[in-house]
């Protein structure tokens, strides 16, 4: 695992400087790094280059290493949410947050919502839209033996359909056809709206997760064989799955507030991993972050390339570019998850 850690650490650093340095304006490597320093040290540049530091330090940069956060921070969860429903199919929007999130979103566009909080208004709305979601769906699922996979996945999916219903009544009803595209394009995801100021959030967001889910590696685990394992072998697994559900919601509701619902990193990452390095959860949430930084990085570079100066929604990038990566690493390693 240890050579995987240091090849993906490299691998992301390297994804990083060429998530600065390429775009509609390609940014030489060497004028990049010496634009970073001197924004780093608060060195002086020549005012010829104000555009470029504008370009790299303000624009790129923050949009780089937000794709870094959200794919981290997606991964992870990913993993969590899987072991948490004990379902090879979920993802961290299983459970119904980006849907509630969209809600919030569309509210915003359409209606011109929360318009006080000037430019951090959609990203607030979506805070709270997946706030809602998470406690409409805690409230339907619990019951007095505590949350079970199936209830969580099926009452999930059910209000995500409910939430997403809203959204198209939302966007039906909005006054111009700009508002429904803002809206389409927000579901899909976008990392166009990254500032310095939208990291911290994320920032928090992974920083929380990452070292809280590999403490909790072991009985992740234990989790993934079943309740009455997990209890024989000393877990109580309905509070662990309660703190679990509670965690991935938070999570997942402040990285769909600051970059839309990006779909299938979430799905697909915590599956490469484990081809890569097995199924063991620490050794997967040790891994995960990395690769899903490296793979948002490199498809947010792809959306904004392809058909500059227009962009590609992100979610239709990562899953043109993903899916067809991970059937072939699937079909070449036998890949086998739950013995299916």
């Amino acid at each position: 695992m240890a050579a995987w850690l240091l090849l993906l650490a490299v691998a992301l650093v390297l994804s990083v400087l060429a998530g600065i340095a390429l775009g509609p304006t390609t940014v030489p490597p060497a004028d990049v790094l010496r634009h970073l320093l001197a924004a780093l040290t608060g060195g002086s540049l020549p005012a010829s280059d104000a555009a470029t530091y504008a370009i790299v330090w303000e624009v790129r940069t923050p949009r780089v290493l937000l794709a870094v956060l959200v794919g981290a921070g997606l991964s992870v969860v990913g993993v969590a949410v899987q072991a948490m429903v004990r379902n090879a199919l979920a993802d961290p929007f299983v459970l119904g947050v980006s849907s509630g999130a969209s809600v919030g979103a569309a509210a915003v566009v359409v209606f011109g919502a929360f318009a006080a909080l000037g430019v951090y208004a959609l990203s607030a709305a979506a805070f709270l839209g997946a706030l809602g979601a998470t406690l409409l769906v805690y409230v339907a699922a619990r019951t007095p033996f505590g949350l079970t996979p199936l209830r969580l996945v099926l009452t999930g999916t059910a209000l995500a359909y409910a939430f997403q219903a809203v959204t198209s009544v939302l966007v039906f009803l909005a006054p111009h056809g700009e508002a429904a595209r803002t809206v389409l394009f927000w579901l899909l995801g976008s990392l166009g709206g990254a500032t310095w100021g939208s990291l911290p959030v994320a920032g928090a967001a992974v920083a929380l997760a990452v070292p809280v889910l590999l403490r909790l590696g072991r009985s992740l685990d234990v989790l993934s064989m079943g309740d009455e394992t997990a209890a024989s072998l000393g877990v109580d697994a309905s509070a662990l799955r309660r703190g679990l559900f509670l965690l991935t919601a938070a999570v997942t509701g402040a990285l769909v507030a600051v970059s839309g619902a990006v779909g299938f990193v979430g799905l697909v990452m915590p599956h490469l991993v484990r081809i890569l390095v097995g199924s063991g959860h620490r050794r997967v949430l040790a891994v995960a972050p990395l690769a899903g930084g490296c793979f948002l990085v490199w498809a947010d570079i792809v959306s904004r390339t392809v058909v500059a100066p227009e962009e590609l929604p992100l979610g239709v990038v990562t899953a043109l570019v993903g899916v067809p990566v991970f059937v072939a690493l699937m079909r070449r390693r036998g890949y086998l998850f739950g013995g299916a």
